[in-house]
């Protein structure tokens, strides 16, 4: 059978501004006649001719509500494009740093690579008929497409006139591995469903020593919880956790991806990763008697991860300096030394303390992993990671959810290596309060105030700039709210010029920094779906080790009333408390 190419005749639809995440949108918008066809035009039109015609695209996500019906349209659409081929997990999944590990590794049979490829996913946001949808390209590194190419779709999808689909291409079997051939007038297209976890199992086991970290999981002593909160970390964990480390399988929960993620909300905090967090000790209200020495979860597209001990949390801002302080001695990927680290604007200065300390190069970058990928590109940087719960490393040019977990593996195996018979574990709190009585403390928390009417949000961004004109004024302020803050040194709106390719990203946030090395950042967030989610970043430093011990809402109350007076939060937008505090 010869598929025929029928040209459809189609109007601009508002609205398709993919952000660095993509376009993330409610299942009820994308399924409108042509909204995803216009959006997937739009980017083929927008990528150079050899990235589509006789190219292979991988096309895979989270496995959310949808997802099946749009890898259908995009197979369709890719054959009638000229794409020459297209791979696809099985059942439609692959977490997104697997789509950029597959994309940068994968051979297949005809010696073919990948030269980019489309993800279906809206990372932490919940899934379901009423909930959230989203898609977003990636490229040949691996990486998301960088902003030339995400203006350049917009751009089409205002002016888009007609797409490209195969309609008699009959739907490809996407649940059974093997490859589909059709015929096409341009020649052979295929249709490749592979393993969803060989190619990033290959990848883990080239980076970390898995030997070592099995002796760790298999001890008596040392106990593990890992929950997938029904995203697509389930597809991998039964593999990594259980058949390679040899963990329980009774150590995973909601390992079983669902198109609704289980009706939760599949972000790793301590909030919507309730089971979790009861079994690791850290609810209140359900105390355990024995809770797991360790406990980690994942997003839906597993890009993201939480990392606990027993009746401990580790920021995520902490668990990247962590990481790059350990990785040379305790991850053989990284043991002739580290290119760089770097972090998101609003994430703590923790990893500045440990590269300081390690004479290491270090990046303070705008939120949204493309950054990190230039620098990794042009081997600047080897660690990075954001205070939203992601880490990563050059691997991949995604941040990626397993790998952070290996690597605190691989660290609690490390400092564990002679004490597995008999001794006291080192457990998770130990490596931090060690870390803490190192380096110093960065007591660190996020407000987030989510659906904020977007005008009132731009308001109180506006009136922080304009008191931003006159620091003697602002410590004014500050000092009649609370006398025992340090005064505010320098305050801006955070700006960066990229050291790879030169761009300037301006807007990046609001940030008050201070005398004693306390931070406060506002930012509106772009990764919802709706309205506008103000994010409150509030950060004290403390080096007097006898100071570490408090308890992070003590320790950061005199700055949370400074930033919530200052900007006049509740004035703004109505809100006596935000959404989530993590």
């Amino acid at each position: 059978m010869v598929f025929k190419v029928s040209r459809v005749e189609t109007s601009p639809i508002d609205g398709q501004k993919p952000g660095t995440s993509g376009l993330r949108k409610k299942v009820k918008v994308f399924k409108q006649p042509h909204y995803l066809h216009n959006f997937v035009q739009a980017t083929f039109n927008a990528l150079s001719a050899d990235k589509v015609r006789g190219a292979t695209l991988v096309v895979s996500g989270d496995g959310r509500y949808y997802s099946k019906d749009a890898i259908q349209i995009i197979i369709k659409m890719a054959a009638a494009n000229g794409v020459r081929g297209v791979w696809i997990g099985q059942n439609g999944l692959l977490s997104t740093p697997a789509v950029s590990a597959v994309i940068r590794e994968r051979v297949d049979a005809n010696g073919s690579k990948a030269s980019g490829g489309f993800i279906l996913t809206a990372s932490h946001n919940p899934g379901g008929p009423n909930e959230d949808f989203g898609i977003k390209y990636n490229m040949e590194n691996g990486g998301p497409a960088p902003e030339g190419i995400t203006d350049k779709i917009y751009e089409n999808t205002k002016t888009i006139t007609e797409y490209f689909i195969a309609e008699d291409l009959p739907d490809v079997d996407i649940s059974s591995i093997g490859v589909t051939s059709f015929g096409g007038p341009e020649g052979q297209f295929d249709v490749d469903v592979f393993d969803s976890a060989s190619d990033y199992v290959k990848l883990m086991k080239s980076i970390f020593d898995f030997q070592s970290i099995q002796k760790l999981v298999t001890s008596p002593k040392f106990t593990l919880c890992y929950d997938a909160l029904h995203g697509v970390g389930g597809a991998y964990a039964n593999r990594i956790f259980v058949e390679e480390l040899g963990a329980q399988e009774s150590s995973l929960i909601n390992c079983t991806p669902k198109e609704d993620f289980g009706g939760g909300h599949p972000d790793p905090n301590l909030t919507y990763a309730k089971e979790l967090v009861a079994r690791m000790g850290l609810d209140k209200s359900k105390p355990q008697s024995d809770p797991p020495e360790f406990g980690a979860a994942a997003d839906g597209d597993a890009d993201r991860n939480m990392i606990l001990g027993k009746r401990f949390f580790v920021t995520p801002s902490d668990s990247v300096a962590i990481i790059a302080a350990n990785a040379v001695e305790a991850i053989p990927y990284f043991s002739s030394g580290l290119k760089g680290v770097a972090r998101s604007m609003p994430t703590s200065a923790a990893l500045d303390v440990v590269a300081k300390h390690l004479n290491l190069k270090f990046f303070e970058v705008p939120t949204g992993w493309k950054f990190f990928g230039n620098l990794m590109d042009a081997g600047m940087c080897s660690v990075c990671g954001e205070e939203s719960f992601g880490t990563g490393s050059d691997h991949i040019r995604e941040k990626d959810g397993i790998w952070a977990v290996l690597a605190w593996l691989s660290i609690l195996a490390f400092k564990n290596k002679d004490n597995l018979d008999g001794k006291d574990l080192v457990t998770v709190e130990d490596i931090v309060r060690q870390h803490w009585a190192t380096f110093g403390r960065h007591y660190y928390t996020r407000y987030d105030y989510e659906n904020v009417d977007a005008g009132a949000a731009k308001e109180l961004m506006a009136n922080l700039v304009k008191l931003q004109s006159s620091l003697p004024d602002v410590n004014k302020i500050i000092e009649g709210i609370r006398s025992d803050v340090s005064e505010v040194v320098q305050a801006d709106e955070f700006e960066y010029k990229d050291p790879v390719d030169g761009s300037i990203s301006k807007h990046q946030g609001i940030r008050y920094l201070f005398k004693d090395g306390s931070r406060l950042v506002f930012r509106l967030s772009g990764t919802g779906s709706e309205g506008a989610t103000i994010r409150l970043y509030i950060e004290q430093y403390e080096k007097d080790s006898s100071k570490i011990g408090r308890e992070s809402s003590e320790a950061l109350a005199p700055l949370v009333e400074v930033a919530l007076k200052l900007s006049k939060m509740q004035e703004f937008t109505g809100r006596s408390a935000p959404t989530v505090i993590t």
